[in-house]
């Protein structure tokens, strides 16, 4: 949880949002940041781009769902909330319409284990949640059991959500995950590539639970 201020956690978010921005993750009003704080959570309010993210619009959601009369956190909330619901070590979490994650979760199928930077996430693929429509329920649910044992998935005909314990991490998580989509695109040019074993993958997570790489 951040430690700080809510004044300094506000100005946290909005520079993360900006980060998102200038790391080519999302243009113009497509995705979301939010920041466990106190007993409820920071976001980034709706329609937020990185020209009009500011410290007073970002919007505090309590315990209870709650917010300010007048304020307009965004669309995905709900998302957000589910997944620090069910992931106590989660502290931020970041959404995305990044070019080549979009791509890939329009086919509805996992990021598949074809490159071993696919194990960071926390297994041997990464997941892709059914399309539901945005800001629904049944699409914040699906996330959430999605990263119960994994650190991002991909969501169905829509984008990506990373979690992390720090800003940092998720920021991170949702960057590398969109280089691992371009990847697997650019590997799909001269066919189907080859996937890791069973084999190839236990002597993986047996070293990076030694090295603690990609973390």
């Amino acid at each position: 949880m951040f430690k700080g201020s809510e004044k300094e956690a506000r100005a946290e978010l909005v520079r993360a949002y900006k980060e998102v921005v200038d790391l080519g993750l999302t243009e113009l009003s497509s995705g979301n940041v939010s920041l466990r704080f106190g007993e409820g959570m920071l976001i980034s309010p709706t329609g937020a781009s990185g020209d009009t993210i500011s410290e007073d619009n970002v919007v505090y959601i309590g315990p209870d769902d709650n917010w300010e009369a007048g304020q307009k956190p965004s669309s995905e909330w709900q998302l957000h909330a589910r997944v620090y619901r069910g992931s106590g070590d989660t502290n931020a979490i970041v959404h995305t319409h990044s070019d080549y994650c979009v791509a890939v979760a329009c086919h509805c199928k996992p990021l598949p284990g074809f490159h071993y930077m696919v194990g960071i996430f926390g297994g041997d693929d990464v997941p892709c949640v059914p399309y539901n429509t945005f800001g629904s329920d049944e699409l914040a649910r699906d996330v959430a059991e999605a990263l119960q044992t994994r650190s991002a998935c991909l969501m169905g005909n829509h984008g990506a959500t990373a979690r992390g314990r720090t800003m940092d991490a998720a920021i991170k998580g949702a960057h590398r995950l969109e280089i691992s989509c371009r990847h697997y695109i650019h590997s799909l040019a001269m066919g189907e590539p080859r996937l890791l074993t069973k084999d190839e993958w236990a002597g993986f997570h047996r070293r990076i639970g030694n090295t603690g790489y990609g973390k």
